[in-house]
């Protein structure tokens, strides 16, 4: 089979960033996790105090502060995933809270934020043999991958699930403060100026609110067959 470029979007909570992982690991393929990039420059953002009292970004000064973002990703062998690496920091654990969750579409909604995610991005598929998942994989970063997924569901179903996430960790969670949150993060990512979420015209569709984990994957796996014959 001929090595191919995976792009995987869709709406927060999808379940996108397993799927793209366990299928990159199945296939042998590279994986990057592009919304934990820009977790992790929201990460950067909250502990250098560039949030203003109302939630908006301090844009020039994050601005001034990207080129001080170094953002990577190393494999960790006990889960067989890679962790997030924030200038060294792993913060894999750090990028996945409520308060970032709560805070990331502001800063990901930037142009020039997603200016220099999508080259950071562009440069590591470059050869080819990677899946990223995202919100403009398949419409900005790789326009011409080509296998392009788009994943959906129901708003209750993904609050449901990263309410679960959330628990299963032992983190605090409210059902109702995440069902808010992924609501607007929708109303967000797809009216935003910049890259709006969307599904490109040649995206198949996937709506996981009802399937298990075993059928998706064999769903993905049928997909990636025919794209790379």
């Amino acid at each position: 089979m001929k090595k191919i470029t995976i792009a995987i979007d869709g709406f927060s909570s999808c379940g996108k960033s397993t799927m793209a992982k366990d299928l990159a690991r199945e296939i042998g393929y590279i994986y990057v996790d592009t919304g934990a990039m820009y977790r992790s420059v929201t990460l950067y953002a909250l502990r250098h105090h560039l949030f203003n009292a109302d939630g908006t970004v301090r844009e020039q000064e994050l601005r001034r502060q990207m080129e001080h973002i170094r953002i990577s990703f190393c494999m960790n062998r006990e889960t067989g995933r890679p962790d997030t690496y924030l200038n060294g920091e792993n913060v894999e654990s750090a990028i996945r809270t409520m308060e970032v969750s709560s805070h990331v579409s502001p800063v990901a909604a930037l142009a020039f934020v997603r200016e220099a995610l999508v080259g950071q991005q562009q440069r590591m598929g470059a050869e080819k043999g990677i899946v990223m998942d995202g919100r403009d994989i398949g419409t900005v970063v790789f326009p011409h991958a080509e296998l392009k997924v788009f994943v959906t569901a129901s708003a209750e179903v993904r609050a449901r699930r990263r309410y679960d996430e959330l628990k299963a960790k032992g983190m605090e969670a409210d059902f109702n403060e995440i069902l808010r949150n992924v609501q607007e993060r929708d109303y967000i990512d797809s009216h935003r100026a910049t890259s709006p979420l969307r599904k490109a015209d040649d995206a198949v569709e996937l709506d996981n609110s009802n399937l298990t984990i075993a059928q998706q994957k064999q769903w993905l796996l049928a997909q990636y067959r025919r794209a790379a014959e």
